[in-house]
């Protein structure tokens, strides 16, 4: 597929950008790490290699109460401009463009990191956030209004070649806009026209900063996600507001981080939300930007093609991939490292205080770290297991000039994520194993499936060194009753070695057994294009849809706990427990397991003793460390062990492809 519309120019303002893919703001948190704005530098630059028209940084705070604290990047004194240059100066020596974000939190601003009482349009809490805000004087808009300006000309002066303004996801701005958090009665809220004020004052204060031939992209919500908040009415007429202030483009942005609308997760369809920016860009003349689950440059090009909008946005697709346009332009689209919006090494990370990196691609945010350099010497090396651990290993092995032999007992690549992949939503894991299997082939590494190494074979063949990523064995805990017959474990559940019934009970109530749960909760008959169609003719409603791609299975999940899906991510773990409890799912905590009978569970809650049916007893009680080859080898050959071989616990891809990229590297 050629992407012509994708690599035609487009101009804003004086800037000229070769092409229509912009990398979209992500918060990656580097910067607090030792060397940050180096790393961030090396970061940005690595994608700018990569061709992409325009990079946009993450928020860069425009006040001290805004930002995330002051470790993280700012742009409210005039000290930071030379702080930010080396970013500037990186990007531009890799022949690329960089837009800074202008940025402020609002009542998302967190007090115990900046120091600050949160400042919002009015005292109400958001549901993220401990701290309740305090209103905002007249007097503080104003003042942040010129700290907006102020920030573009700091960054101007910093050598950035646009700025956007950050209008949505519910921040400050977005804030001011919605009616359900600007409950102000004054010149800055109450109706349409007051509560879109404040943002039209930071879009004109901006222009008249920078002046007319400086780009300035305006990042507005197109969907707030929020119960009672701004209308698509009042969202297409806000949009000719910031147009008129002067704004070069609009980018789109969908969903509060308080919203209960999953927005950017794997189980949200690829260009769920390009139908918004579609009816923006109708509304305005100003080039519109696409974004949210946009994660191949084939559909980029099909946005464009068909008028949806004028640029699109990618973000974590550059986390994953910083070469996904060079390897699309080439027509490499098997040698592309996919987003598949797991949220488990970005999001999750960010949230949990961390810097950003990507599961798929465990380089992002380690640039300078992880170089990938010839071996000093070519070892005949074998990798046993081929999941993600082993895949990786094995590829950068390679690649390094080390000749290689996968082995996998199976007969097909990938290990535990040939269970995730079968899981509704997320299909998005067989884009990683489609990556692996053209790169391990482009790196000459020989695979042999459907072979189990052992310990006589690895001897005789004459290996010098042994990667072991066998991964993990099912947990089987100490439960009368557990080796009954319809007793099984979740791996020969999902590997369809089992007939499962309609009364199902599972031990455990971890992240593999909420995958299981929903697994087996689907319908496996009825796919998405018959529902459409049954709905297109009206032959069902929307609660008819439901009961149709629902099995009819009646399942329980038990565990000693306190929490259900402990191991999944903390953004996406409340989506997957409202899909758990939408489709009927039974999730039973604190409770202490009696014995398994031919007629089902017995356990005990409460110190009131209960009974579950069951024609299916699954165990998912998590898993032990499967490494009997390196004990069959121990003072034989070298043997390196990787990913659930050296330490069990949940399926953890994001640590297996991590262990695997750091060992080859050390080999």
């Amino acid at each position: 597929m050629t992407l012509n519309h994708v690599l035609s120019p487009i101009r804003l303002a004086d800037l000229v950008l070769p092409n229509r893919i912009m990398m979209g703001s992500m918060h990656v948190g580097l910067e607090k790490l030792a060397g940050g704005i180096q790393r961030l530098a090396d970061f940005y630059a690595e994608r700018a290699k990569g061709k992409v028209g325009l990079i946009v940084t993450g928020g860069i705070a425009v006040t001290q109460e805004g930002g995330f604290g002051p470790q993280f990047c700012g742009i409210y004194d005039d000290a930071q401009i030379e702080q930010l240059a080396p970013i500037t100066e990186a990007v531009h020596r890799a022949g690329g463009r960089i837009a800074l974000q202008l940025f402020h939190s609002g009542r998302y601003a967190y007090e115990e990191q900046t120091g600050h009482t949160p400042l919002a349009p009015s005292a109400l809490r958001a549901a993220i956030n401990s701290t309740t805000p305090r209103a905002m004087t007249a007097e503080e808009i104003t003042e942040t209004i010129r700290a907006f300006a102020a920030g573009a000309r700091r960054a101007r002066q910093a050598g950035f070649d646009a700025v956007e303004i950050m209008g949505s996801e519910g921040y400050l701005i977005n804030q001011f806009l919605s009616p359900v958090t600007n409950q102000r009665n004054d010149q800055w809220g109450g109706d349409f026209p007051r509560r879109s004020r404040f943002a039209i004052e930071v879009m004109r204060a901006v222009r008249a900063e920078v002046g007319a031939g400086y780009p300035v992209i305006f990042r507005m919500s197109g969907l707030d996600l929020m119960p009672d908040s701004t209308t698509m009415e009042e969202t297409l007429q806000f949009a000719r507001f910031i147009e008129q202030a002067g704004a070069d483009a609009l980018n789109i942005g969908i969903g509060w981080h308080e919203s209960k609308v999953p927005t950017i997760a794997m189980m949200v369809p690829r260009g769920a939300f390009a139908w918004v920016a579609q009816q923006i860009k109708q509304a305005v003349s100003v080039p519109v930007i696409a974004s949210n689950r946009i994660n191949d440059m084939r559909l980029a090009e099909q946005i464009l093609s068909e008028g949806i909008s004028d640029m699109v946005s990618m973000a974590r697709p550059f986390l994953a991939d910083p070469d996904i346009l060079v390897k699309s332009m080439d027509g490499r689209f098997d040698h592309v490292n996919t987003c598949i919006a797991c949220n488990q090494a970005c999001l999750d990370h960010i949230f949990s205080g961390l810097a950003a990196s990507c599961l798929v691609n465990p380089q992002a945010g380690r640039e300078s770290e992880l170089t990938l350099v010839a071996a000093a010497e070519s070892k005949k090396i074998a990798v046993v297991g081929a999941g993600p651990a082993g895949m990786e290993a094995a590829r950068v092995l390679a690649k390094r000039g080390h000749r290689v032999t996968l082995f996998e007992k199976q007969d097909q690549l990938g290990g535990q994520l040939n269970f995730a992949r079968q899981v509704p939503g997320k299909q998005e894991f067989a884009e990683t194993m489609r990556y692996y299997r053209a790169e391990l082939a482009q790196a000459g590494v020989h695979v042999r499936l459907g072979e189990a190494a052992t310990a006589d074979t690895l001897l005789k063949e004459g290996f010098a060194e042994v990667v072991l990523a066998t991964g993990v064995t099912p947990r089987l805990p100490e439960i009368k009753g557990i080796d009954l017959p319809h007793v099984a474990s979740y791996a020969q559940v999902f590997s369809g070695e089992v007939r499962v019934g309609r009364r199902v009970v599972m031990i455990g109530a971890g992240g593999i057994a909420c995958d299981l749960a929903h697994y087996l909760a689907s319908s496996r008959v009825v796919d998405a294009s018959v529902i459409r169609y049954l709905q297109e003719h009206r032959i069902l409603d929307e609660q008819s849809s439901k009961t149709v791609t629902a099995s009819g299975r009646q399942i329980a999940m038990l565990r000693r706990g306190k929490h259900v899906g402990a191991g999944l991510g903390k953004t996406t773990r409340w989506a997957v427990l409202a899909q758990l409890k939408q489709a009927g799912v039974q999730m039973l905590t604190q409770i202490e397991y009696g014995e398994i009978t031919r007629e089902g569970v017995s356990y005990t809650i409460q110190g009131e003793r209960k009974f579950l049916a069951a024609d299916t007893v699954i165990i998912a009680a998590g898993s032990v460390a499967n490494h009997q080859l390196a004990d069959e080898l121990d003072g034989r050959l070298p043997v390196h062990l990787i990913g659930g071989a050296r330490e069990a616990g949940e399926l953890d891809a994001k640590r297996a492809i991590l262990e695997g990229a750091l060992l080859a590297r050390s080999m």
